[in-house]
Formats: C-alpha cells, structure tokens, sequence
C-alpha cells in the first residue's frame, strides 16, 4: 500500500474552495475525500499530484502550516472591469490560478525575498500622466540596454532571450504557455515582492517582445493586466482606465522603437509599409509596432494603420521553434532563472525530489533528462 502524506486538512479545503469545488465534486473524484479534510486520514503523494493539478496550484502548497493569504486575482486588475473578467475564457482563468501559484513557487524559493539585486517596479515610479517618452528612457537606463545593443542583437530570437534575461536582471520573472487562446498574448499579475509576466508562446516573437513591455507598463502602476490581440476591449473601459491601457501601448512601442529615430528616419524615408519592415527587421520588432509608432506621431491615418495591421494578421504565421520536445518546451515555459532557483534549493538539500519536481510542473521520473538537457547535473 502507498504512504499516506499527512497534510493539514484547512489546505486542502482552502485549495478545494479557492479553485471552485463543492465537496461532492472532489467525493466523486477521490473516494476518501472528506477523510482527508476532516484529518481522519491522508491522501498518497500521487493523489496529492492529480490534487494539485485539479486545483492548480502547487503540491509544495499542501504542506505550508496554514493557508496562503491570497487576495481573489480579479482585485488585482483594477484597470479592467468585472464583466471583463468574469467573461475571460475558461482557458484563461486556468492560467491566471497557475500563474498566481508561480508566484507561490517563487515566494518559497527564495524566503519571500526576491534575488534580483533591484527590484523595477519599487525603484521606479511614474503616474498615469507620465510623459510616454521619459518613461521609457528611465526604464531602458535602469533595464540598461541601450538602442544599440538591442539593435546588435542577431536575429528575434536572440533578441526575445536577451529581454527575458534582462527583465529578470530587473526583478520581472516572465514565464510562457500555450495560451491556446489566439486572442490573448499574455497578462501580468502584479506583487510588491514577484512581480510576474505570462506569455503566450504560439504567439509570434515579435508580439512576444512586445507583450513583455505592455505588460511591464502595467506593472509599473502596480496593476494586473492582460493584452489582447484585439483593442476592443479598451472602449469598454472607464475614461481613467482606458488612459492606462492606451500609455501602456505606448510605452511598449516608444520603448522598442524610440520617436526620435522615427522621425529622423522618415526624413530620408516615407511612412510605408516598406519603411515599416527595414525598421522592423533593425529594431527585432513587428511591423505593427512601426506602424503603431507611425500612428502615434501622426505619420499616418487610423485607417490605414488598421489596414495594414489586417493584411500583416493574415500574413502570420506561427513558427515551429522546438515544440515538439517536451524537455525543450518545458524549459522555455518556466525561464532558466527559474529553473536555477529550484535546482540551487535542491542542491542545497532544502527541497527533495518530488518537491523539485512539482516546482518544475514535471514528474520526478523526468527530471534526470528534463535538466540534463540544458546542461545540468541532476
């Protein structure tokens, strides 16, 4: 017989509330579900594994001595309405709880306190009122990549590693999925201590680097937030709110692509579609965000703008990249800086295997190959 797990039984009835199950659910699910929250016995490692993964949220939270004190996420995203959340596809509220259980991850982890050496979003401050410009040449000086390095970079996918990297540096641990949701890129949860950005990786790369700096924006005002492919939602929102939404846009695309270089460049050359991809392929960005900036400073109409955006949309395509190998993709999903994290607890004999494992989202029969294939001895 498989060893009972003793857990404290208020986790279980947190985590069960918390992810919206009646206990008749669970009844059906696992025979001796009510034994377990009422402490008359205990459930397998394994079940706590299939528990955790119906409720989504880490095994390691299981063995915390009282419940996490979570605020609902929904409080969080204080720039979009309530009907907005409660219409969220069911696909993205799985996400929302898997991304809020990251940062349960990286809380424990680290003891609360995070490694990176400053933190972007308690060193720097700015309001809604912010000049888009100022802003986003504070955030490149503290990020510390100037125009030219980025410019540098070999190709997108050096240059959507290398942001990764230095949003990390910042204190940002930005982390992937298949959203499977073509209209949502990603979404930020907002924390004083882990601060966290969701991508979605079927999205295109460029659209990657930009949601990296949309969903930064938000942080910056210490809000949740979610990018949509689609701007509709922006209407719909409160005059204040819709301010927000608009100068987060702005900032992702004034900071890839400065105004000035814009301007200088439409000096020699007109804004087309033409100058939109020479740019493009120099900053590592989409067309759209040129053409976005082009907007923004007047260079060409609404119509237009949405014109060429359509075409572009229907042009794209998602690259393959190494998706098919489930060691590869796993990595790519969680960042190697969160990888490290884990893998320096276990070295350090704080966490054992399983809880290594359910830190990597993995089985612990797959952890030998999972790390050994980037390099590191298991």
């Amino acid at each position: 017989m498989a060893e009972q797990i003793p857990v404290t039984p208020e986790l279980l009835s947190w985590a069960r509330q918390r992810a919206g199950y009646s206990l008749g659910d669970l009844q059906q699910k696992f025979v001796k579900y009510q034994d377990w929250e009422q402490g008359n016995s205990y459930p397998t490692y394994l079940q706590l594994e299939k528990l955790a993964a119906l409720f989504k949220v880490p095994v390691a939270v299981f063995f915390f001595p009282d419940p996490p004190s979570l605020p609902p996420i929904s409080k969080t995203f204080r720039t979009l309405p309530e009907s907005e959340i409660e219409n969220l596809p069911t696909r993205m509220r799985l996400l929302l709880r898997k991304a809020k259980a990251m940062q349960l991850n990286l809380h424990e982890l680290t003891g609360g306190k995070n490694p990176a050496a400053g933190l972007i979003t308690r060193d720097l401050q700015f309001s809604p009122t912010a000049a888009v410009e100022s802003m986003a040449t504070s955030v490149r000086d503290y990020i510390g990549i100037p125009v030219e390095t980025q410019k540098s970079w070999s190709d997108i996918e050096s240059a959507l590693s290398e942001w990764r990297s230095a949003l990390q540096r910042a204190g940002v641990f930005v982390f992937k999925d298949a959203f499977k949701e073509q209209n949502y890129s990603g979404f930020c949860l907002y924390d004083e201590e882990f601060p966290i950005i969701y991508v979605n990786n079927s999205s295109t790369k460029t659209r990657q680097i930009f949601t990296y700096f949309h969903e930064l924006a938000h942080l910056l005002f210490h809000t949740s937030g979610i990018d949509q492919l689609h701007d509709e939602f922006i209407d719909k929102l409160t005059p204040d709110n819709k301010k927000i939404e608009i100068l987060c846009n702005r900032f992702a695309s004034e900071f890839l692509v400065p105004g000035s270089i814009i301007n200088d460049t439409i000096q020699k050359y007109d804004a087309s579609a033409s100058t939109a991809e020479l740019l493009a392929n120099e900053f590592h960005v989409s067309r759209e965000v040129i053409f976005r900036r082009f907007l923004d400073l007047n260079k060409i109409t609404n119509s237009q703008y949405k014109a060429a955006v359509e075409e572009w949309n229907q042009q794209r395509t998602k690259g393959t990249g190494k998706g098919g190998d489930y060691y590869w993709t796993k990595l790519a999903y969680l960042g190697r800086g969160y990888v490290s994290l884990a893998i320096s607890q276990f070295q350090q004999n704080r966490i054992d295997e399983n809880k290594l494992a359910d830190f990597l989202d993995t089985k612990p029969k797959n952890l030998e190959k999972l790390l050994e294939e980037q390099g590191w001895t298991f």
